[in-house]
């Protein structure tokens, strides 16, 4: 039983950053009853897949969920899922909340209903602001919030995005403590509340963290930026045969270094020597670096850096991971029997507990796979469920009847 057993979530999200918070929810042992259009997440359609409607993507972000159709422009359909939030703990949704309104399932409907649900919503910006009915997408975002005019600062002046939907994961991250959050008021108080998670504001405040710099005074002290983290050379260092990722950080593992290399010029050197000096010359402490380490191997510097107790790992590519020694010998990446695709390969829940177990309750269900069932939990009869079918409301359960 995980942390959030007994957690009843209607799950109203599509593409990566509502569904990647839903499923660490299920993973703590909510319930997540994921509503999809009759189309399904249009992540489905991402590929590689074996079957359509079951690309990677949706695997990786829809565990531990239930999947129900429902056509919730129809009158029918917005009634079947009043019925499941009436008794739900928590809603997710990550449509602009001028969509919900039109759906007349906006807060101030749903919380009539249910007045202890935690309604949350995850989309582009904050509704006191211009951008309020925006779309945003994570490119957009991680452009507004000046990551690509970072990336551009640290290479070769062209702005590039992250190669990773790095918005749409923190902003869901965020989100899950927002929820929990809402959740331990609500057992307090008795009351729910609506619960906006804006991306812009998000990711604004997750970037400008690192970055404020000068900028956090008035007036403001410089332009802004972490020194160290613009560095042109902090990137992984090329070695004899390849490259490694090394930190050389505190004033010990420089000590460290120092003897381990013979450096005893650079410990001499005020440039090198305090932590002041380092921050204030970073470029040239990093260039340094970089040229040292092109001295010897990979395996050379990976035994020499750990003997010296000197942060170092390897710069694994998206193949090599699936074999790093600690991921394998703590069983991150299991193989698993899907019951629609056979053999794959997932990722643990990486949180601990040591008094509730947690790990994924059920691998991303097929579309519509459990409508019949949570229909049947909501209190339809059979002949409610057989009329919604035949009114193309919802979907017969892949492989199985209304019964």
């Amino acid at each position: 039983m995980g942390p959030l057993e007994g957690v009843k979530v209607i799950d109203m999200t599509t593409v990566l950053m509502g569904p990647y918070a839903t499923q660490m929810l299920g993973d703590y042992g909510a319930d997540v009853i994921k509503v999809e259009s009759l189309d399904g997440d249009v992540t489905r359609q991402i590929g590689p897949t074996r079957h359509p409607g079951m690309g990677p993507v949706f695997l990786n972000t829809n565990r531990s969920k239930r999947s129900i159709a429902l056509d919730l422009k129809k009158p029918a359909g917005r009634d079947a899922v009043l019925r499941l939030i009436a008794s739900a703990d928590v809603l997710v949704y990550n449509v602009r909340p001028q969509a919900m309104a039109r759906l007349q399932l906006g807060y101030d409907v749903v919380s009539k209903l249910n007045p202890r649900l935690v309604y949350a919503g995850v989309f582009g910006f904050g509704q006191d602001g211009p951008y309020a009915a925006k779309p945003a997408y994570d490119d957009l975002i991680q452009g507004a919030t000046a990551l690509p005019a970072l990336m551009a600062q640290t290479s070769d002046g062209v702005p590039r995005y992250v190669p990773n939907a790095l918005v749409d994961r923190i902003v869901g991250l965020t989100a899950v403590g927002a929820i929990c959050a809402s959740l331990v008021h609500r057992d307090r108080t008795g009351r729910g509340q609506r619960v906006d998670i804006p991306m812009f504001e998000t990711m604004a405040g997750f970037v400008m963290g690192d970055h404020m710099g000068g900028l956090t005074y008035e007036p403001p002290l410089d332009k802004g930026g972490y020194a160290r983290h613009l560095s042109r050379d902090r990137r992984p260092y090329k070695t004899s045969d390849g490259y490694i990722c090394v930190i050389v950080y505190n004033d010990k593992q420089w000590a460290n270094f120092f003897e381990a290399t013979g450096r005893d010029d650079l410990r001499r050197d005020p440039k090198f020597a305090t932590f002041a000096g380092r921050a204030t010359n970073i470029d040239i402490v990093y260039a340094e670096l970089a040229r040292i380490f092109q001295a010897r191997t990979t395996a050379e510097w990976t035994e020499l850096l750990d003997k010296a107790d000197v942060p170092v790992m390897p710069m694994h590519d998206l193949e090599s991971i699936l074999q790093d020694p600690h991921l394998v010998a703590t069983g991150f990446f299991p193989v698993v029997e899907h019951p629609s695709e056979g053999k794959i390969r997932t990722m643990k829940v990486s949180a601990t507990w040591s008094d509730t177990s947690v790990e994924p309750t059920r691998l991303a269900p097929r579309l519509n796979e459990h409508g019949a069932e949570i229909l049947h939990e909501a209190g339809f009869s059979t002949g409610e469920i057989a009329a919604l079918v035949r009114d193309g409301v919802t979907k017969a359960a892949p492989g199985a009847s209304t019964d």
